[in-house]
């Protein structure tokens, strides 16, 4: 009997699933497996949040194989070690996994083909970052051309799609490690496949698909604008190519050129996740330095204090408190926001994006290596097709135009619940009695502004352009 072990990663789902086809047309029987690795779960970018999604979607997954006749093994330790061991213990002769770009998965995975006979397939992304390349075979550091090479190689349509197995052979009885209790931490997110796909159901099809709204609404934090499918993209619960056949089809019937430009600029959201995949993939070195080398000099100011400001949510500036309260409660936070708060700890507080950077990825359900670092890059002007340095978000003017009328702010910040409108993006600027009527006194209820940002604004050009003197 020929045998097969398909390792799970970062492509928890049975349809469009190109790893786990390759080893079905390789075996009779797969033997389905996740590890866990310590030096993943252990590492300083984990967070307990996206820990619990990804073990309640291996939950579903678990149950979703038990209804094909197999099941889920857990295994935890050094994966070249655990898969020779599990090769050895279940007559395997080969090992099917989904690439992953990021440095250490290359690095894990280069140590497990010595151990064993490794396979690599697509499926993180629809175009591999080796096949969008100029012309010299240079790889693209600017979005725009990229997006455009991009868009000019072919693209997935629904017939590409794998559909699910409905048999991985015998069951290859091994013992599996029990996976911690289901917790309801995460009630933003149910994790899993049919989620996920409900999900992009409901965003793509339907009487008034949200996607044709989507150019008008992505950047309102206060309402239902977006796909919120960040969580199930990061783990493979849908795939890449599912996604972007729905785009492509949403852009082709979209009944007016309105709905038409939301779909495209959905879809350039998408490619933009490409992009930061392939910049991690052709440069690995930015996780752990700036892609422009001239900001290295920069001087930060490391102030822990109001770090931890930032962090808690406590900096007086409405927006960023609501949009890092949200990010603590929920694990999650709408993309606009994560603009303006990572604006403000790096462009206002003059804090090293990387303090940033980690802090989203041990808090965010959806923590991706190469969006988080490529966001943070770009809004910090560090990376490669970065935001000039001097374009620095206001967090009063984001505010009045994205919430307007002030309801995400009072969502998250309870104590700003009764400050009237007109004061509600500056609630400092309140005269003492409407402070009292308001509940809201400032200093006491809610924290007065920490900075200045026209002060700060000033502080940060100097910094940013004395480490470009050399240039």
């Amino acid at each position: 009997m020929n045998r097969a072990i398909w390792w799970i990663r970062r492509d928890l789902r049975l349809a469009d699933n190109q790893a786990l086809h390759a080893a079905l047309d390789h075996a009779d029987h797969v033997l389905p497996v996740f590890i866990l690795d310590p030096r993943l779960l252990n590492s300083d970018y984990c967070g307990d949040k996206r820990v619990t999604f990804l073990f309640d979607g291996l939950r579903r997954m678990d149950a979703d194989l038990r209804q094909i006749g197999s099941s889920l093994k857990i295994r935890k330790g050094y994966p070249p070690d655990i898969l020779a061991r599990l090769a050895d213990e279940s007559g395997a002769t080969a090992v099917f996994a989904e690439e992953d770009f990021s440095p250490y998965a290359r690095r894990r995975d280069e140590q497990v083909a010595k151990a064993v006979p490794l396979h690599l397939y697509g499926g993180l992304t629809v175009h591999h970052p080796d096949m969008v390349l100029k012309q010299d075979g240079e790889p693209y550091t600017v979005f725009t051309p990229f997006s455009k090479s991009w868009r000019s190689l072919p693209l997935p349509v629904d017939a590409d799609l794998l559909p699910s197995p409905t048999s991985l052979g015998r069951e290859i009885e091994l013992p599996s490690l029990p996976l911690p209790a289901a917790s309801d931490e995460l009630a933003l997110f149910s994790a899993g496949e049919e989620e996920g796909l409900r999900r992009l159901r409901h965003f793509t099809t339907g009487a008034n698909p949200v996607v044709y709204l989507y150019g008008k609404r992505r950047n309102q934090p206060h309402v239902e604008g977006t796909s919120g499918l960040s969580p199930y993209l990061r783990f493979g619960m849908v795939s890449m190519r599912q996604v972007v056949v729905k785009a492509l089809a949403a852009v082709k019937q979209a009944e007016d050129e309105g709905g038409r430009e939301s779909a495209n600029t959905w879809l350039n959201e998408l490619i933009w996740r490409e992009f930061f995949l392939s910049i991690l993939y052709h440069y690995p070195r930015v996780r752990q330095r700036s892609f422009r080398p001239q900001y290295e000099q920069i001087e930060w100011r490391d102030d822990k204090q109001a770090f931890e400001a930032w962090c808690r949510g406590r900096t007086g500036y409405p927006m960023v408190d609501a949009a890092m309260r949200q990010l603590s409660e929920s694990g999650w936070m709408h993309n606009r926001c994560r603009m303006v708060t990572a604006s403000f700890l790096v462009k206002d507080l003059l804090i090293n994006w990387r303090w940033g950077e980690r802090w989203f990825m041990q808090q965010l359900v959806d923590g991706d290596p190469a969006a988080n670092n490529g966001g943070w890059q770009w809004t910090a002007g560090t990376g490669t097709d970065a935001a000039p340095y001097f374009r620095i978000f206001n967090p009063v003017l984001q505010s009045k135009k994205f919430d307007p009328n002030g309801e995400y702010i009072r969502r998250w910040l309870p104590e700003l619940t009764s400050v009237p409108e007109s004061y509600i993006h500056e609630p400092w600027k309140m005269p003492a009695d409407i402070q009292r009527q308001s509940n809201c006194v400032i200093d006491v209820d809610y924290p007065a502004p920490m900075v200045d940002h026209r002060a700060a604004r000033e502080r940060t050009m100097a910094a940013y352009q004395l480490s470009t003197r050399g240039d």
